[in-house]
């Protein structure tokens, strides 16, 4: 792949997402970054030219399948191609025991975390086979391995990115298109805020390096991912975790 590669990242306006957007950027991806909020990814974005780096706000909504499409013809319609596409968009959702959750606290989070990386994994899949070329990352999480308790919805929704990763990676092994998961420990960004300190505390407990990841550490990984010299891995999970997966 020698001509100039594009990207789409989901949740890129801030946080893990963000960090991502602007290392593509900085290793000379075009990015698009997607968002519902979309007035910070316009600003964002003008970072990113003002550094001479080319970039592109789009409102998205991973939730909806047409916001999804939309997404994805805006970087076809501008830069011609998509090559990589990076699932980050998720939320938390409220730490709480399950007898506590309502039915649409459950649903909100399957929604955005499982069902919006499978409507972008689709989109972006439709627009990848024809050229024989792509790389998906689907940015999971330790609790979708390990499980946190009082983030059921959470856990397991990021179970299922999981799963959906090992079995594209596995369907799309012959197509040029390489799905990898990666699998953070607790990152320091914003959606920490969302649980409580509890919760918090249990996790950080958990990381034997004893300190919450960085973003810019999540996004060297993902690199790495999406370029063309990971070339012999599809259907992985990467767990960055200061230590504390195991297995």
């Amino acid at each position: 792949m020698t001509e100039t590669q594009t990207a789409i990242v989901t949740g890129g306006a801030r946080g893990i997402g963000l960090a991502i957007a602007r290392r593509l950027a900085h290793g000379g991806l075009r990015v698009a970054i997607a968002d519902l909020d979309y007035a910070t990814a316009q600003q964002e974005v003008a970072a990113l030219h003002a550094r001479g780096e080319e970039a592109l706000a789009v409102q998205a909504d991973v939730t909806r399948p047409e916001s999804v499409q939309a997404m994805v013809d805006a970087v076809i319609k501008a830069w011609g191609q998509l090559d990589v596409l990076v699932n980050n968009a998720g939320i938390a959702g409220r730490s709480a025991p399950i007898q506590d959750l309502s039915l649409e606290e459950w649903q909100q989070v399957i929604d955005v975390d499982l069902t919006g990386v499978f409507l972008c994994c689709r989109a972006a899949v439709r627009a990848m086979l024809p050229r024989r070329y792509g790389r998906i990352v689907n940015i999971a999480s330790i609790a979708g391995k390990e499980g946190n308790p009082n983030l059921g919805p959470y856990s397991s929704a990021k179970a299922g990115v999981i799963g959906l990763t090992k079995s594209l990676g596995k369907e799309l092994a012959q197509s040029g298109i390489l799905v990898n998961a990666v699998a953070p420990a607790v990152i320091e960004t914003e959606i920490l805020r969302q649980v409580s300190e509890e919760t918090v505390q249990y996790m950080v407990g958990r990381i034997p390096m004893g300190r919450v990841g960085q973003p810019e550490e999540v996004a060297e990984l993902v690199a790495w991912l999406a370029s063309p010299a990971c070339s012999f891995s599809t259907g992985a999970v990467y767990d960055i975790s200061g230590g504390r997966a195991t297995y």
